[in-house]
């Protein structure tokens, strides 16, 4: 079981390296629309079948299934088939009820990347050589709109879902304010790539080209450190390894009296990773909440993990991105006044989900999934997190200015904090914004 935001339930989900890639014709065929009518089944019976709450939000679940099958039999295309699926699912507003279509041939490289601080949309990164590059977008650039959507904290995560994961887009019009002045739009154009429309597992090449782009995906994966002295800074990613390597890391953090936790971008990942680290944090077992499932709840207890435990000064620094069990252990930290968080608002994308895998066809297999949720989470004060987040002791927002200068005072703040003098250049090159390959 997880909890974890929908960008990195679509990642776990893969529909990655270890799965098969199946051709979509740009033209809905009678083979696609068949397709799509047993992935819209198939989804229906994982709803009705796990999701937490009975009455769905109130959507009437026949119905609303039987009108998109009407329109997947008017559908032109393989994305607008995909499109309705999830359409379905997007209507009951949950952070981790989601449908994941099948792996594009085509792998969609935008060439930049963006956040929100606060209530602004900023362009983050961009990469060189890109034709955001080459048309001038620059990191610090503010975002007022894309394809003519204004980017917010409500909207943004579907934004990326449809460019990224439902419908690629071989670019895109955006209007940018500039950190010198004026507002100018830009016709940005991704980069496209066409990957090998079916892939043979019994064929050691494809075999080799699998493990390679898996190991590519562990890579920006991994825990990374920096020790200074009394000072440890652990920059997680995600939440997604064993409870040995949780204990092994704080073994790592050894008898240093000051630990910063890194969980920006952070989108969360096992609830067994969650509860050790947890146990890894107090001298005690904490009740972290209540699983409110459909049928019954049940106690979430995070058990202590006994005389290794770290006892020292925390800080935990979150962002817009940091999502489900990063807001858990956040918040956990501020109702037992363990430490002090700091940074921006998170996501509020905080639901307890499973992961369904299913196929279709028999000599060309065809592979997607479903996110279901089906539990809610009620913390110790009574309250949900979802759509809602943590706010953090200290707001801390990075500005245009910082992302310009490659300048990180969120974290500087946090080294502060515990007697620690980073300068903000400094702080940014710790854990520097890595691209993935082509």
């Amino acid at each position: 079981m997880k909890f974890c935001s929908i960008t990195l339930t679509l990642l776990l989900l893969g529909l990655s390296a270890t799965m098969p890639i199946v051709g979509q014709s740009q033209t809905a065929s009678g083979y696609d629309r068949d397709r799509g009518r047993d992935m819209l089944n198939t989804v229906k019976d994982d709803l009705k079948r796990h999701y937490y709450d009975p009455g769905f939000h109130g959507m009437d679940v026949e119905e609303r299934f039987k009108q998109a099958e009407a329109k997947i039999e008017q559908a032109v295309s393989n994305s607008q088939i995909f499109g309705i699926i999830a359409q379905v699912l997007a209507e009951l507003k949950d952070s981790h009820t989601f449908f994941v279509p099948p792996r594009r041939v085509t792998r969609t490289d935008y060439g930049w990347q963006m956040q929100m601080f606060g209530d602004r949309c900023y362009v983050i990164a961009v990469k060189a050589e890109s034709d955001a590059d080459k048309k001038g977008l620059q990191p610090g650039d503010e975002i007022l709109s894309i394809d003519g959507r204004k980017p917010t904290r409500e909207n943004l995560w579907v934004l990326q879902y449809l460019y990224y994961t439902l419908r690629p887009q071989p670019g895109m019009k955006v209007t940018i304010a500039k950190h010198s002045g004026g507002t100018v739009t830009l016709d940005l154009l991704a980069k496209q790539k066409e990957r090998k429309r079916q892939k043979d597992l019994t064929d050691g090449f494809d075999i080799f080209n699998i493990i390679r782009e898996r190991e590519n995906e562990d890579h920006f994966s991994r825990q990374r450190f920096v020790e200074l002295d009394d000072l440890f800074i652990w920059k997680m990613p995600n939440f997604d390894f064993d409870r040995l390597q949780v204990d092994q890391i704080v073994d790592k953090v050894g008898k240093r009296k000051n630990l910063i936790l890194d969980l920006r971008g952070n989108g969360g990942g096992y609830v067994d990773t969650l509860l050790r680290l947890l146990g890894n944090l107090f001298d005690r077992d904490i009740r972290v909440g209540e699983l409110k499932k459909r049928k019954e709840s049940e106690p979430i207890i995070a058990k202590r993990r006994g005389g290794k435990f770290f006892s020292g000064n925390l800080v935990v620094l979150v962002d817009s991105r940091s999502g489900s069990a990063s807001e858990i252990l956040a918040r956990v930290v501020q109702l037992e006044k363990r430490g002090t968080v700091i940074g921006d608002q998170t996501a509020g994308a905080v639901m307890r989900s499973r992961n369904q895998r299913h196929e279709t066809g028999v000599d060309i297999v065809s592979y997607y999934g479903v996110s279901i949720t089906d539990a809610d989470i009620i913390m110790q004060d009574g309250k949900s997190l979802e759509r809602e987040g943590v706010t953090p002791d200290q707001v801390v927002l990075m500005t245009a200015a910082d992302l310009r200068n490659s300048r990180d005072p969120v974290l500087t703040q946090a080294a502060a904090n515990l007697g620690f003098k980073i300068e903000p250049d400094k702080a940014a090159s710790f854990f520097p914004l890595e691209w993935r390959t082509q």
